[in-house]
């Protein structure tokens, strides 16, 4: 699991570990990712990395496998997030940053484990989207052409892998109680506890939905979002609140 170290990833890996699952921490913080296996029941590996590199992810997923045998489950989370303008130049290094982590990372996260499972007849590879990725929304292009990109490439890869007994499982949480939305200023209805979230991805995953938004009332909003036309879209949203401009979080 990447992204493990905080938030949504956390969540899922003590979820995950109080079932008696054996697990593979992926995040930048190799502190933070020690503390959590120490406190975790049972057996884990941990692994020191950032998503944008995908040798070394290449590396943890063979040694992982080594380990442990190739996994039940495989959750893309890691992921960053940043407000972003398209007229300031300082920001296209966070477009960069955001794309490389979201969307590459996700591919590099999956690919060593594709061959495995596929040959294995079953398994879950599970990307986290958001619903941020249904709808552009202002001060955050960088965010949501990154989520969309994943939503549509998970479904590309949920159909290649039709009929092998490999589910590809799209998440797209809404407003979680995570480091990444505590600095949102503006209003965050349906806002969800993590650990309340990690049951309901969990419980998804166990499902193999194809495709889920977290809570279901953010999944609502977003059908609606998807059916406003965009002059009443634009409205709405041309005075919505925005995250500040920054590094990635």
């Amino acid at each position: 699991m990447t992204g493990a170290s905080s938030g949504i990833g956390e969540a899922l890996a003590r979820h995950y570990a109080a079932q008696g699952a054996s697990l593979g921490l992926v995040g930048r913080r190799i502190h933070a990712l020690g503390a959590l296996a120490a406190s975790l029941p049972g057996r884990h590996a941990v692994y020191g990395l950032d998503v944008a590199d995908a040798a070394a992810l290449g590396e943890a997923a063979r040694d992982f496998i080594a380990r442990f045998g190739p996994p039940d489950v495989v959750i893309a989370n890691a992921g960053v997030s940043v407000g972003t303008l398209t007229e300031m130049a300082d920001d296209l290094n966070a477009f960069e940053r955001v794309l490389r982590t979201n969307v590459l990372g996700m591919v590099a996260t999956f690919q060593p484990f594709v061959a495995p499972l596929r040959a294995r007849g079953q398994g879950r590879l599970v990307g986290i989207a958001s619903v941020a990725g249904i709808r552009g929304l202002p001060g955050a292009g960088a965010y949501s052409a990154s989520k969309a990109a994943v939503i549509a490439y998970l479904e590309s890869l949920r159909v290649e892998l039709h009929g092998t007994g490999v589910k590809v499982v799209t998440i797209a949480p809404g407003y979680i109680e995570t480091p990444m939305t505590s600095v949102n200023t503006y209003p965050m209805p349906f806002l969800l506890p993590a650990d309340q979230a990690a049951v309901r991805f969990a419980r998804a995953i166990e499902a193999g939905v194809s495709y889920t938004v977290i809570p279901w009332q953010m999944g609502v909003v977003g059908k609606l979002l998807r059916l406003l036309p965009n002059p009443l879209f634009d409205r709405l949203f041309a005075r919505a609140g925005r995250k500040p401009r920054g590094l990635p979080l």
